[in-house]
């Protein structure tokens, strides 16, 4: 076994863990090395971003049109990247959101699910409550040809996967808010359950060096000293962060009902911390470029977690820093250092299941819908 593989106890305190994600471990972990990003790619990125607190649908859509287009945008010449947003059903009414908008809009919110550009079901929002809740979202997803592959748990809502730090009780049984079932049936195969870190690049042997900055010392101290605890007490059994020990983008898990599914891990590595500048107004201090050097030089793969939609009060668009970060970021895409890609399609492609001849094939960049 390779030394940086991960060992069978790490397994041990995992959550929902079950048979068959022990023999999963035996057979793939142990004699599997780290899926590298695709050639000429030296690592993948994923600005894996919730929807929470975007002013309103033109700002949700104009934010997707400048990261995913080279159109002409409120925010300048677009950026022509791939990068996915994400969709709740049930908010208060002063929250945008996919019934708290125009049919217009949400014949829009379709065309980009179909088209893969939303790609992550963030719950299905706070005032969903019910089993009846996640059958009318599924019925309405399916009338219409969309289907995600990727559940997010968002916040505190009550229909969230884990019912520790997310406290939910969509995969309780005997609560009526119960319906991890139906997200299998619908063709959820990855789940986020509120899991971060700061380490810089995943699906490589775990090091915590470019957390620590000399200009922000106190802090970012703080930081690594954190980081290090999760290693600490993931070693010792605990449950809560076990996840972060392999440092792997994808774990094998299971639901409550023995259903066999993959969790992935996010990362934030701002030296404040994994909730540090999680907005839009504040990701020029995350995407940097030594962020993405480090990124580079480790050949490593991140789901990068934010809210691109949170911006300073009265704004509905990006500030000009995030704007420059993400042009930045459109440099080493085309340079072809950082394959950016949506949060499906990464964690796809990271899958240990999928057909070997997916390492090989051509990448081919989404094409995104016309929604205006």
């Amino acid at each position: 076994m390779p030394n940086d593989q991960p060992a069978l106890p790490f397994y041990h305190g995992l959550s929902n863990t079950t048979q068959w994600d022990l023999d999963y471990t035996l057979r793939k972990m142990r004699s599997a090395t780290y899926i590298s990003p695709p050639k000429p790619y030296k690592a993948m990125l994923s600005i894996c971003s919730d929807l929470d607190e975007t002013p309103d649908a033109d700002t949700y859509f104009e934010i997707m049109r400048f990261l995913n287009t080279g159109e002409e945008t409120s925010m300048g010449k677009g950026v022509d990247l791939e990068i996915g947003n994400t969709m709740y059903f049930y908010m208060p009414k002063d929250e945008f959101s996919y019934w708290n908008t125009t049919e217009a809009n949400r014949d829009r919110i379709r065309k980009l699910i179909r088209s893969g550009h939303i790609d992550c079901l963030h719950s299905f929002g706070d005032t969903a409550t019910s089993r009846e809740h996640a059958k009318k979202t599924y019925k309405e997803l399916e009338n219409h040809d969309c289907r995600f592959k990727v559940w997010i748990d968002h916040a505190q809502a009550i229909t969230n996967l884990d019912g520790g730090i997310m406290l939910g009780k969509g995969d309780d049984l005997t609560h009526s808010a119960y319906h991890s079932d139906l997200l299998i049936d619908h063709g959820i195969e990855y789940v986020w359950r509120g899991r971060a870190t700061s380490v810089i690049g995943q699906n490589r042997p775990l090091s915590l060096r470019g957390i620590l900055r000399n200009k922000h010392f106190t802090t970012s101290s703080k930081t690594l000293l954190k980081e290090s605890a999760k290693q600490i007490l993931s070693r010792m059994g605990n449950a809560k962060y076990a996840l972060h020990r392999p440092n792997r983008i994808l774990v094998p898990s299971s639901l409550s009902n023995g259903t066999p599914i993959f969790e992935f891990l996010r990362c934030n590595p701002h030296w404040g911390g994994v909730s540090s500048n999680d907005t839009g107004w504040g990701l020029d201090d995350v995407l940097t470029r030594s962020m993405l050097d480090r990124l580079v030089a480790r050949k490593g793969s991140m789901v990068l977690y934010t809210h691109l939609g949170k911006l300073e009060p009265g704004q509905k668009v990006f500030p000009k820093a995030t704007i420059d970060a993400f042009r930045m970021l459109s440099e080493y895409y085309r340079s072809k250092k950082i394959l950016v890609t949506t949060t499906r399609r990464l964690l796809e492609f990271n899958n240990p299941q999928r057909p070997a001849s997916d390492t090989t094939n051509g990448w081919v960049q989404l094409p995104f819908p016309q929604i205006q």
